[in-house]
């Protein structure tokens, strides 16, 4: 009796660690004030979160292959299922999700991830069986090709009941523009997979084309479809859907004009984003906040990004169909951050991706990656922090070479500019870097692909930067020769300009 009785008060104890919040800072508002606080940590690149209503669970996915719950009862997480089959490089994975669970009938976990079948990649839509956080019965509903990179993936459930799935280029710009493919696409798909015979083009899966990599998709006020999408060097944009709308990639980019004006292009009318970034962001994840809870989050969407390692909140118009305001929250405090959820009950739960491909300084940390959640207070609890406004558009001028390298080219190069061996080269100690420079004026001008240096080769392709000003480039250029164990020369804005074509 003495030891169930020990046992007893070593399990009580440990469920009561495990209710209690360990609240980190607190973001105060005009009028509010929010808690964060750590829900989980210790996993392994959480990539979407999805809302059980009847159980109050969350959903989450690893982007190795596993699904599991949150069990918001006591914090607790327990794995769910493990998809075999899933082919993981880089950013490939198990990747979106959207959770259907209608007043009446069936409820069914929809979940995007990536096969490689012999040397052909594969994005993969299927459809499992959900109750009470168990899945089952997996039917493949569309499969299309993917790569090892701008695979999209992001999956929503409209008021209309259909599916709607935000699909990459798949690293071939040409599939964004061309109505024949799935790829660069919203596409939008009845519950069992089939095409819904009111789709805008009949017979075809395609609602809206022209995007490169979007990386968030959410429903908001009166059925609005909002979504948030990677750029090339230049122009993150958040983007409002509307059926048969061309976006624009790899035309056009974000709000600025088409990059070659012939007839063809003239002919085409494209949409431009709600929003856009220079230099990039990336965003990733993105939410619809319509909860009086947080009064000045109402009729916001809540973003989360990698490279600039913060939570924005985009201040929507009253119809919804502008973004009027920008403020920005734990920038470079948590590392990158990947997909975010907004509850019913007003909370916000979002998560870190720091054990992804591409690690920021002083990332990953001994417990990443971690889900956290943001919810209404009225205690003041460690660090104060306030939203930053931010100016919307507002371009780089007169940086130094230091600043305009953070901006642009550190996220994948780093800033010790040691780069990720296999996918991003180092400029350390360099030859390109030391060498000649014509050949390093036209990498920057032009970009790069299928590097091979020093016998590895790297996949990840290096944009064109031809949309630098010639005194920006050739101060990177100044910065990255006479740093990171680089001895070389300094160039005029002259030299620049005669060697970069």
């Amino acid at each position: 009796m003495r030891q169930l009785f020990i046992l007893y008060i070593i399990l009580t104890i440990f469920s009561c660690k495990r209710n209690e919040e360990h609240i980190l800072t607190t973001v105060v508002l005009e009028n509010s004030k929010l808690a964060l606080s750590l829900t989980t940590d210790s996993l392994d690149v959480p990539w979407d979160l999805q809302y059980d209503k009847t159980n109050n669970y969350i959903i989450f996915s690893e982007i190795k292959g596993s699904i599991k719950k949150i069990d918001l009862s006591d914090n607790s997480v327990q794995l769910i299922k493990t998809i075999p089959n899933v082919f993981q490089q880089r950013t490939t994975g198990l990747l979106g999700m959207a959770l259907y669970q209608p007043q009446a009938g069936e409820q069914y976990l929809f979940v995007s991830y990536t096969t490689k079948i012999g040397a052909k990649i594969y994005s993969n839509l299927y459809r499992y069986t959900y109750k009470d956080g168990s899945i089952e019965n997996p039917k493949l509903l569309l499969q299309i090709p993917g790569n090892t990179g701008h695979n999209g993936s992001r999956i929503i459930i409209g008021n209309d009941g259909k599916i709607y799935w935000a699909t990459g280029d798949a690293a071939i710009d040409a599939n964004a523009q061309d109505v024949m493919r799935l790829n660069g696409k919203i596409l939008r798909i009845n519950i069992d997979g089939s095409i819904p015979k009111d789709n805008p083009i009949p017979d075809s899966y395609v609602y809206a084309w022209g995007f490169r990599n979007m990386q968030g998709l959410t429903l908001g006020a009166n059925g609005l479809i909002y979504t948030s999408e990677h750029g090339d060097a230049v122009e993150d944009e958040v983007n409002l859907i509307r059926p048969l709308h061309n976006y624009g990639w790899p035309l056009k980019e974000g709000k600025n004009p088409p990059k070659k004006e012939t007839d063809s292009t003239k002919a085409v009318s494209f949409t431009e984003p709600l929003q856009s970034w220079t230099p990039v962001i990336a965003p990733a994840g993105i939410a619809y906040y319509g909860n009086t809870k947080i009064s000045e989050w109402k009729n916001s969407l809540i973003l989360t990004t990698l490279k600039s390692q913060s939570l924005r909140v985009l201040k929507l118009s009253e119809d919804g169909q502008k973004v009027i305001d920008e403020y920005i929250l734990f920038k470079n405090m948590l590392g990158r951050l990947r997909s975010v959820l907004v509850l019913p009950n007003g909370d916000v739960y979002f998560c870190s991706s720091n054990r992804d491909w591409n690690p920021q300084k002083g990332f990953p940390k001994k417990d990443d990656d971690k889900i956290f959640k943001l919810s209404l207070t009225d205690k003041t609890t460690g660090t104060i922090l306030q939203p930053i406004k931010t100016a919307t558009n507002s371009p780089i001028a007169k940086l130094s070479g230091r600043a305009l390298y953070d901006s642009y080219c550190a996220s994948c190069h780093k800033t010790d500019g040691k780069g990720i061996k296999g996918t991003f080269p180092a400029l350390e100690n360099s030859a390109a870097v030391n060498g000649d420079v014509k050949t390093l004026a036209q990498i920057i001008s032009n970009g790069l692909k299928d590097q091979t240096i020093g016998g590895i080769k790297y996949d990840a392709q290096m944009p064109a930067f031809s949309f630098l000003k010639d005194e920006e480039a050739t101060a990177i250029i100044n910065h990255i020769r006479t740093n990171f164990k680089n001895q070389a020369p300094t160039i005029t804005v002259n030299q620049y300009k005669q060697t970069k074509n």
